[in-house]
């Protein structure tokens, strides 16, 4: 008793040591997830109830308005100074239902303007990708999401899958840009691409993957997004991230993350193997 007590004092230890890079790598992890939400839901009603409009469209964004708290996804035309066509907006739950839109024509506003050049200069660097850092995959997507935290400006670039039943991981990128938003900074987030298949009645309670250094020690901000988006839909209680230094686990059905040292990650499955080999002996001598 007295170490599985020490077991647990040292996870709640390792837990509160990485709070603020937590904090921060959940804070972003969910702005992208609310900003992918909007696009799935907001596109679909566009689609539907605007068929009219289809052509007009010269791209769309979504984001999380700090005034009211709604995640809205927008609809531009293709003009070089863009007007809206469609605001559709969800509250925190999503619910399409309940979606507010709104087809005034309109500017974009001043946060929306910033959003829309970063996401543009985003696409040029993509395009243009003269020292071949992005990577295309076939019954694949990219899909940009721009950002602003704390006046930091930044898109995120996820690989989505075109055929259902497919999560990806992996092959996503990051973009950062100055106050002027000139290009600082670009980096492929994680070296490879895994996508892992679940499907209907298949029985696959975890996920894992590794992170190499270059990824760095802790779960990233476009994988929490990725399991709020799919998590709901594989059946996962938990997914695992490990690093050489670090484990972190996300809790699917709670939506929330812990994270480990890797000495007592490793220090638990241990005691977990010895456990198990004392009770196999037991049984044995029955």
């Amino acid at each position: 008793m007295n170490k599985l007590l020490l077991t647990v004092l040292t996870l709640l230890l390792t837990a509160v040591s990485f709070a603020q890079t937590q904090d921060e790598i959940l804070a972003e992890g969910w702005l992208m997830y609310y900003s992918e939400r909007a696009s799935w839901h907001g596109t679909d009603i566009f689609m539907e109830k605007f068929p009219e409009k289809r052509d007009k469209i010269g791209g769309y964004l979504s984001y999380t308005d700090e005034t009211d708290k709604m995640h809205k996804c927008i609809f531009f035309d293709k003009q070089s100074d863009p007007g809206v066509l469609a605001t559709i907006s969800f509250d925190k739950n999503f619910q399409v239902e309940d979606a507010v839109i709104n087809t005034d024509d309109r500017k974009l506003t001043a946060i929306e303007k910033q959003l829309y050049i970063i996401r543009e200069k985003a696409l040029d660097a993509v395009g243009e990708d003269k020292d071949g850092l992005f990577q295309f995959y076939e019954n694949t997507n990219y899909n940009m999401v721009p950002l602003i935290v704390k006046g930091q400006k930044k898109v995120y670039i996820l690989t989505g899958p075109t055929n259902s039943g497919v999560v990806i991981f992996g092959n996503d990128y990051l973009l950062t840009f100055d106050k002027n938003d000139k290009l600082k900074s670009k980096k492929k987030i994680h070296n490879n691409i895994l996508p892992v298949n679940y499907k209907d009645g298949m029985i696959q309670t975890s996920g894992f993957h590794s992170h190499l250094d270059s990824t760095g020690d802790l779960i990233t901000a476009t994988d929490i997004c990725t399991l709020l988006l799919y998590g709901p839909y594989t059946g996962w209680d938990t997914y695992t991230v490990v690093s050489d230094k670090n484990v972190s686990i996300w809790d699917c059905k709670k939506e929330t993350l812990l994270v480990l040292t890797r000495k007592a990650w490793d220090r638990i499955a241990e005691h977990q193997e010895k456990l198990q080999k004392e009770r196999e002996k037991e049984k044995n001598k029955e």
